[in-house]
C-alpha cells in the first residue's frame, strides 16, 4: 500500500479477540476506504467488538490495527482522526449538551473561547441549538442520541465511528442523520455505522459487511453479494397492467421457479434460475403483447436477503 493510499484507509490485519473463552471477534482482515460502510449482523456477531478495536478503545488479541496510516499505539495523532459514538449512554451528572460536547474539544486542547464556538456548530448541525443550554438528563432519548453525535463529530474527524447512530431518533431526525453522513462520506471520510435498521442500511451504505458469530461472512456491495450466491434463484418483482398473463407467459420457461401475483393484483414475483435469460423473454413478452411495465426491480438485492441466503437470518436483528 502506498503512503497516499495508506493515509485514507484504515486496515485490520488478521484480528482476533476473545473474552476468557468467549469469541468475540476472529482473523478478521478488512481494509475500509473513503465512504459510508456499515456492519451488519444480529448482537453478538461481533460489530461492536471490531468497532472498538477499530476505535481504539479495545487491544485486540491477535493482529493490527492501522488507520490513516497511524496505529492505536500512538494515541494522541490516532484518536485526533476519530469521531466515535457509542450505542449506550454515559454522561457526567449535571452537564448541559453544550457543555458535554465542549468538554471533550477542551481535552483535545482547544481554548474554552474555541471549544465553544465548534460545540455550538456541531450541535446547530443535528438540530440541537435551541436546546444546547438544557441539562443533558432532560433530554428524551433521541435528544440523547443526537448530542452523541454532535460530540462525535465536533472535531470534524476523518473517520467516523457510529454504534447504532440511529436509535431513538425519529424519522425527520433520523433522516437528517443519514444525510449528514453521506455528507461526511462525500467530503472524503470514512463513515463506519452498524445498524440493525435494514432498509436505512441499504440506502446509506457504499458498502456492507457483514458479520456472524465473530466471522466475517460477507463483505461488498448489496448486488456483489448478491451475486455471489448463484445457487439462489434471483427474485424479480414486476409491476404490469397484466400480471396474471404475464405469469402464464413466464411459466412457460424452464429457468423460472415461481411466478407470484402480489396481493393488490397490480404486481408479479419472479424466481428465476438465468436472470439473464428471462429479461430477455420479458423484453419479448412485452413486446409481442404490449404490455405495460411500470417498473422491474430486483426483490432480493437487500441487506435482509443476502444475510439471509447466507446464514438462515429470519430478517430481525434486534
Amino acid at each position: 500500500m502506498s503512503g497516499a493510499e495508506s493515509s485514507r484507509t484504515v486496515v485490520i490485519e488478521e484480528v482476533s479477540k476473545f473474552y476468557g473463552d468467549v469469541l468475540g471477534v476472529h482473523r478478521a482482515s478488512l481494509e475500509f476506504r473513503p465512504g459510508i460502510t456499515s456492519l451488519v449482523g444480529p448482537n453478538g456477531s461481533g460489530k461492536s467488538t471490531l468497532m472498538n478495536i477499530i476505535a481504539g478503545l479495545m487491544r485486540p488479541c491477535t493482529g493490527r490495527v492501522v488507520a490513516l496510516g497511524l496505529q492505536p499505539t500512538e494515541p494522541e495523532a490516532y484518536f485526533r482522526q476519530i469521531g466515535y459514538c457509542a450505542q449506550f449512554d454515559s454522561f457526567p451528572k449535571g452537564m448541559s449538551g453544550l457543555e458535554f460536547v465542549a468538554s471533550y474539544l477542551r481535552v483535545r486542547g482547544l481554548s474554552r473561547e474555541e471549544a465553544y464556538r465548534q460545540a455550538n456548530r456541531a450541535l446547530a448541525r443535528i438540530g440541537m441549538e435551541a436546546v444546547a443550554e438544557r441539562k443533558v438528563a432532560a433530554y428524551s432519548k433521541g435528544m440523547r442520541q443526537r448530542v452523541k453525535l454532535a460530540q462525535a463529530i465536533a472535531h470534524e474527524p476523518k473517520i467516523l465511528i457510529l454504534d447504532e447512530p440511529l436509535n431513538g431518533l425519529d424519522p425527520m431526525a433520523r433522516a437528517e442523520a443519514m444525510e449528514l453522513f453521506r455528507e461526511f462520506a462525500d467530503q472524503s471520510r470514512l463513515v463506519l455505522i452498524s445498524s440493525h435498521i435494514l432498509h436505512e442500511v441499504d440506502q446509506i451504505s457504499d458498502r456492507v459487511v457483514m458479520m456472524n458469530g465473530g466471522y466475517v461472512v460477507a463483505d461488498g456491495g448489496i448486488a456483489d453479494v448478491r451475486s455471489d450466491i448463484p445457487e439462489q434463484a434471483m427474485q424479480i418483482l414486476i409491476r404490469c397492467t397484466d400480471p396474471s398473463f404475464l405469469a402464464s407467459r413466464m411459466f412457460e420457461l424452464d429457468h423460472v421457479v415461481e411466478a407470484r401475483l402480489q396481493e393488490d393484483g397490480k404486481g408479479l414475483l419472479i424466481r428465476t434460475r438465468d436472470a439473464d435469460r428471462f429479461f430477455l423473454s420479458l423484453n419479448r413478452s412485452v413486446l409481442e403483447h404490449g404490455l405495460e411495465v411500470e417498473s422491474v426491480e430486483p426483490a432480493d438485492e437487500s441487506v435482509s436477503a443476502v444475510y439471509e441466503y447466507l446464514i438462515g437470518f429470519d430478517g430481525r436483528l434486534e
